[in-house]
């Protein structure tokens, strides 16, 4: 009966017009049971992958807490390095500036050092313009009209010459100033006396100012010169051989008679300096090679060297002169008003007349502005 009212059951839930096949029911209730399996696991997996993604999603968010912990510090520390950069920066371009200032007060420094650097040049060139003993000799032929007694008995002595070198004084000249030279030195005594000249100029009128001018320092001295007879220099020797076997070989160089030589008597050399000197046992042969300025010396190979003669220098009876020209004054502060030309005129007419202290004028030199200075040599009355 419950079977039957199963069945109807059935029946009824499949419909009416619907038959049910034997051992059908078996068959969907295992086709259920295992879909309930298949389920079960499925809901099983999904279970085990809800706890997996469960911890996953913990563990997340615990690297996620750490990652923002981190980043927190980072971004402090980036606030706390752009703090720090920025004071850094700050103070570079504080001292960047300091070196700036520094740098233009080197550079003004340096040009005020440089400046007076030149200005001491300048001042030391004149100086030793001033102070330099220097003489030009101009070239005079010789004639040699005899010898001496003692020339003629002793023919090895040196060939001797005295020269007296007398330095002219001289002073600088300037532009915009004039030099006047009196005939009487009371001329110059009461020009010098006035503190500023009025010198009319057509409708100008120039205030000049006298001075008394003063001389380099002027030198005279005589030098004694000695020429040797017998030694000859040689330069440029080259330093190819030991020093013995060097001497040797110049010996024997010096020595041959086809190539102007003669018998040697010594032989000094000096391998630093690449020097030597030959002194021959008879005159006259060192003279003769001295005038060809080379010869052929046989060394380990065949070399040309320079020779010449050998001097001795004596300077005495030096004499120094310093002063000031007692007939000569200079005029200072000319302003030119006028033609150069013109302007000296005018000069010349006012200090020549007695009305203005002046007097007869030997010599007149006048240096316009802008050209380059001048240098005066004087002449002393007795060489006149």
């Amino acid at each position: 009966m419950a079977d039957m009212a199963k069945n109807s059951e059935v029946d009824q839930v499949m419909g009416p017009g619907i038959q049910r096949v034997p051992g059908e029911e078996d068959l969907e209730l295992k086709e259920a049971k295992k879909e309930l399996e298949t389920w079960k696991t499925k809901s099983k997996e999904a279970e085990d992958d809800k706890a997996r993604l469960t911890l996953e999603k913990l563990d997340e968010e615990d690297v996620k807490r750490k990652a923002q912990q981190e980043m927190m510090a980072l971004s402090k520390e980036e606030e706390e390095l752009k703090k720090e950069f920025t004071e850094s920066l700050k103070a570079i371009q504080r001292e960047i500036q300091s070196l700036s200032k520094h740098k233009q007060d080197l550079i003004h420094k340096l040009k005020t050092r440089q400046d007076k650097l030149e200005a001491k040049k300048a001042e030391s060139a004149r100086l030793k313009q001033k102070f330099k003993i220097y003489a030009q000799i101009p070239d005079s032929e010789i004639e040699f009209i005899d010898q001496s007694d003692e020339q003629v008995e002793d023919n090895c002595q040196p060939i001797r010459g005295e020269f007296v070198i007398s330095q002219r004084a001289s002073a600088p000249l300037r532009g915009g100033q004039a030099l006047i030279t009196f005939e009487e030195e009371k001329v110059a005594s009461q020009i010098l006396k006035m503190a500023n000249c009025s010198v009319s100029c057509d409708r100008v009128t120039l205030n000049v100012k006298p001075n008394r001018i003063s001389l380099d320092p002027a030198a005279k001295f005589e030098v004694l010169l000695q020429v040797s007879r017998k030694q000859l220099s040689v330069y440029n020797v080259p330093s190819s051989l030991p020093e013995e076997r060097m001497k040797d070989r110049l010996e024997i160089s010096f020595s041959r008679p086809s190539r102007g030589g003669g018998e040697v008597e010594e032989v000094q050399y000096d391998q630093n300096t690449e020097t030597a000197q030959i002194t021959f046992l008879h005159p006259g042969v060192a003279h003769s090679l001295a005038l060809r300025r080379e010869y052929r010396v046989g060394l380990d190979s065949e070399a040309n060297v320079q020779v010449g003669h050998v001097y001795k220098y004596e300077l005495r009876k030096f004499q120094t002169f310093c002063g000031s020209a007692r007939r000569t004054i200079v005029l200072d502060g000319i302003e030119e008003v006028l033609d150069p030309e013109d302007l000296q005129d005018y000069l010349e007419i006012y200090f020549q007349k007695p009305s203005n202290y002046g007097g007869e004028i030997d010599s007149f030199l006048y240096a316009p502005r802008g050209r380059s200075d001048l240098q005066v040599f004087f002449t002393c009355e007795e060489e006149e």
